[in-house]
């Protein structure tokens, strides 16, 4: 009797995450006095984790002085790093760093595009310096590929002749975001880019921001206080306070259930365009100044904030927990699975009159 040979089953092999970040902790040196002598240490970034998958958009949420920008400066080598570990496309950012190949990986995009648009060059001559200087293309190919990057971010051909301050600010960050995408990275930084436009414009930037995830294959870190903006362009949400990560998860079931309190306040923050509508209501108020980074609170660094704070709060430092059956909601609380918070932070909706 003849068998027949069944080839074995070959499971594609899983691409790595765009980023990883494990523990990463950033800290500034205080200097006072006319000496300047180092006298503390601000621990602006302390002790954060979250991957950012392939094709994704991560946003990083939370007020001033919760160390979101900062956490993206340190991805992109422009803040020190004085602990943990930081993976892009695969590799350490200390060897992205010393190879000289962290330019071509990761690229950040500022809320100001002045930041990085050269004022006295247009904006073709800009996109095409990066194209030469970094060599995607070869030289004689420079001057179409400018062409090509300016209309991938929506920008007419006739925009490669004017000059910054001839663009609106809309147009401004789509140069900023092409100019960006000139080294071809694959992970990009977006640090409160929209949060200076007009809500026609951040819906047009958001979109564009969702195209290049499925068309150029491009990895966002999207910094922003707007948790409208936030909801519909994220797959993913940290929420970060004092320092450290307070919340995270998947967009829907962040905003469907939070489980932290300072998540269901910056929802509840949010206004509604119709008060009528149905919508988050009575969130906790925030009763207190984020934490001195120099001084930090011993215990979980929301204490002073929460409503439901207790003696285990002011003492001991919540671990993250994964939440039953959801396995990336993470939460760091000590009474995210306590009855009464629970049914205190529940999702309110109230119907339209």
């Amino acid at each position: 009797m003849s068998t027949v040979d069944i080839p074995p089953v070959v499971t594609p092999p899983v691409p790595p995450a765009a980023v990883t970040v494990e523990d990463l902790q950033v800290h500034f040196p205080v200097r006072t006095g006319v000496l300047r002598r180092v006298t503390g240490t601000a621990r602006a970034v302390d002790g954060v984790s979250f991957t950012v998958p392939a094709r994704s958009v991560v946003s990083v949420v939370g007020e001033s002085g919760s160390g979101k920008t900062t956490t993206g400066r340190a991805l992109v080598g422009l803040s020190p790093v004085a602990a943990g570990r930081v993976r892009i496309q695969g590799r350490d950012l200390a060897e992205l760093r010393s190879d000289g190949s962290l330019p071509r990986t990761a690229q950040i995009v500022y809320q100001d595009p002045y930041a990085s648009l050269n004022p006295r060059m247009t904006i073709g001559a800009m996109v095409r310096e990066v194209v030469t200087v970094h060599r995607t293309v070869p030289r004689a190919d420079a001057p179409a590929r400018a062409e090509e990057l300016l209309a991938q971010v929506g920008l007419a051909p006739e925009f490669a002749d004017r000059y910054p301050h001839e663009l609106s600010g809309g147009q401004r960050q789509r140069a900023a975001i092409a100019r960006a995408l000139a080294v071809e990275p694959r992970f990009i930084v977006c640090d409160e880019i929209v949060s200076a436009l007009d809500v026609s414009v951040q819906g047009q930037i958001v979109n564009l921001l969702k195209d290049l995830c499925r068309d150029a294959e491009v990895s966002f870190l999207f910094i922003s206080h707007d948790m409208s903006v936030v909801r519909h362009l994220s797959d993913h949400v940290v929420v970060m306070y004092g320092g450290r990560v307070m919340e995270s998860g998947p967009g829907d079931a962040v905003f469907a259930a939070p489980r932290h309190p300072y998540t269901h306040s910056l929802l509840a923050a949010v206004p509604l365009p119709d008060p009528r509508a149905p919508g988050l209501r009575g969130g906790t108020a925030l009763r207190a100044t984020p934490p001195d980074p120099t001084d930090p609170p011993e215990g979980c660094r929301f204490q002073r904030s929460c409503a439901f704070a207790t003696e285990l709060c002011r003492t001991q430092s919540p671990p993250t927990t994964t939440l039953p059956g959801t396995g990336d909601h993470t939460v760091a609380c000590h009474h995210h699975d306590s009855t009464d918070v629970r049914t205190a932070l529940t999702t309110e909706r109230t119907a339209a009159p």
